[in-house]
């Protein structure tokens, strides 16, 4: 049974309230370091080329593991999982620190610490996923999720704004150091998330055949592959249209400066979607949080017919809020449908649509911009997001899900430690 109370809160759960944190810690790092690696790789090598050689490979590490990252969230302790992939990345993080404050790095070696920590990070985000539901009441679950989702988004802010910061003051390399001691704090604060583990099927198993079991739990559930393929659609159109042609736009319109207003609007509004979120609880929330991605066409919309910042600031914010409402509807309707020991396999598969459809858009904004013009590929992003939210709507699967609360004990009664 739970450790307390349901009407207490999310927070009042240890567990949760441990694993929060750990992640809140881990995700300021994770805003940090983006920026901090990015001026010490053109620092070195003043090559944007070079630097996206050691982007890459982080991405393309993760996107190729993310699948078995799943596996072996079903497989073993989730919390250990979390605990032993904080230290893992503090080590790389601390190597590519050490190694540029002693001015000993080179390429390979980036790329190498660069690809690590993305095979680290895809073995942690579906442990992480499916860990939220081992630590709170079933009943609490789209709570914990909104508040979840609202201490990676506010520490991501935190974090975006400390790197510049340390960047400038003290140097990247420093930046670095600082994300390698927040992975480490964050482990030893996951040591102190201890629930019972998952029920696991008898008999060994290989990999491929927990590949299949999960791959058919996640097409047997409508509902489900039609709100990822969605969300993948949206992915690689986001990635294009505001990642690469939204800097662009500003560039020759309100500015680089005003542009990084507009972005951190939208992260404040994913703060106050998770409030929202927190507070309010619709029955059908899944159809809600897919109808209220359409409203993220909005952006792109303004980008291409009103470039202006009077315009933009409110639109992100909204846009922020609305997007915020499907990443928790989305992890609840999972958690609330999906049996315990596939769980992690099946996020598996979910974030490993978003990982690969993002560098898709990335590659696609530029020529297809060249050849069509840039605010003409904002509008049909635009109409493609609409479109795109139009047919998940349509589907009686994802109308019809309803929130619900299984009739049955929670598993987040705490387990004492092994000697």
């Amino acid at each position: 049974m739970a450790e307390s109370n349901d009407t207490e809160g999310p927070l009042s759960h240890p567990n949760f309230r441990s694993m929060a944190i750990g992640r809140g810690i881990t995700t300021i790092g994770n805003g940090i370091a983006p920026i901090a690696l990015a001026f010490a790789v053109l620092d070195i090598t003043g090559s944007p080329t070079k630097l996206g050689l050691v982007v890459g490979a982080r991405s393309l590490a993760n996107a190729a593991m993310m699948l078995l990252g799943g596996v072996l969230a079903d497989r073993v302790r989730r919390a250990l999982l979390l605990q032993g992939s904080s230290y893992a990345a503090a080590a790389t993080q601390l190597a590519v620190g050490v190694g540029l404050l002693a001015g000993v790095t080179s390429l390979p070696f980036l790329m190498l610490m660069s690809a690590l920590n993305g095979i680290f990070a895809a073995v942690s985000v579906p442990a992480t996923s499916a860990l939220v539901s081992q630590t709170v009441p079933v009943s609490l679950l789209r709570q914990a999720n909104a508040i979840f989702r609202m201490f990676t988004n506010s520490a991501l802010v935190i974090g975006a704004a400390a790197g510049g910061i340390i960047a400038a003051v003290a140097g990247p390399p420093w930046g670095i150091v600082v994300d390698a001691l927040t992975f480490a704090l964050a482990g030893a604060i996951f040591s102190r998330v201890r629930v019972s583990e998952v029920p696991k099927a008898a008999g060994k198993r290989s990999v491929l055949t927990d590949l299949k079991q999960g791959w058919s739990e996640f097409i047997s559930h409508r509902w489900l592959w039609i709100v990822v393929l969605q969300s993948t659609v949206w992915q690689v159109v986001w990635a294009g249209s505001i990642q690469v042609l939204g800097p662009t736009i500003a560039d020759e319109s309100i500015g680089k400066r005003e542009w990084g207003f507009v972005l951190a609007t939208q992260a404040l509004g994913t703060i106050a979607g998770g409030y929202l979120a927190l507070k309010w609880q619709p029955r059908k929330a899944l159809a809600f949080g897919v109808v209220m991605t359409g409203l993220s066409a909005l952006l792109p919309l303004g980008l291409a017919i009103s470039p202006e910042l009077a315009y933009l600031l409110p639109i992100a914010l909204l846009v922020g809020m609305a997007m915020e409402q499907i990443g928790v509807a989305g992890s609840t309707a999972m958690q609330e449908n999906i049996p315990s020991d596939r769980l992690a396999r099946v996020f598996s598969y979910q974030l490993l649509g978003a990982t690969a459809a993002v560098p898709f858009g990335q590659l696609l904004a530029g020529p297809l911009a060249m050849a069509f013009g840039g605010e003409e590929i904002l509008l049909c992003a635009s109409a493609i997001i609409v479109a795109s939210t139009l047919a998940s709507v349509s589907s009686r699967s994802v109308r019809s899900l309803e929130r619900r609360v299984p009739d049955r004990p929670s598993p987040v009664a705490p387990v004492k430690p092994t000697k």
